[in-house]
């Protein structure tokens, strides 16, 4: 297994620790929670830079780098719902949108499509971990009157998920179409 791949491993296997972190409030869990989802994003992109940059680009990578993105991103979204820091509603429509575009790709690639990460996605991974960051760090409970940094990011966040998930559609639409969908 190349060091890219042990990275997604790395990141898949540091989510149970996150989790217990937040889970057992430990005192400074919120700093420590925070320091281990940041860890665990910084790990997507070196594992990627790496992938790309030593050609070392792998299926098993292919398939489990966005799968462990994903996980890392719904167990912290989940964790500030349960933080009462967000709201359930603000979860579900960025884990919706991830479970949608994981299905569209799963589907353009087995039509033997592999589709690449847009600049909107990066986009929106970097605005929900701005906001992610910030929401560990306000103190609860979400409320939607009082603007904060944490909930401006999200509304941010939101948006560009929303974006870019009708963009990835919008782009593919025509070979969804195609295979007789």
């Amino acid at each position: 297994m190349n060091l890219p791949n042990r990275l997604t491993l790395a990141r898949i296997f540091l989510i149970p620790v996150f989790l217990t972190v937040v889970t057992l409030q430990v005192p400074y869990g919120n700093y420590i929670a925070m320091a281990l989802f940041l860890l665990g994003a910084g790990t997507d992109a070196l594992d990627g830079y790496l992938a790309r940059r030593h050609k070392m680009v792998t299926g098993w990578g292919k398939l489990m780098d966005p799968l462990a993105d994903k996980l890392l991103v719904s167990a912290a979204l989940i964790s500030l719902v349960e933080l009462q820091r967000m709201p359930g509603w603000a979860a579900m429509i960025i884990i919706g949108r991830e479970l949608a575009v994981t299905g569209l790709r799963t589907f353009i690639a087995a039509e033997g499509t592999v589709i690449p990460a847009s600049f909107l996605g990066k986009l929106k991974t970097v605005t929900q971990i701005i906001a992610i960051v910030a929401l560990f760090l306000q103190a609860p409970p979400y409320n939607p009157k009082v603007v904060t940094p944490g909930n401006l990011a999200m509304t941010a966040a939101i948006v560009f998920t929303i974006w870019s998930g009708v963009d990835y559609f919008n782009r593919w639409w025509a070979q969804i179409k195609q295979g007789g969908y």
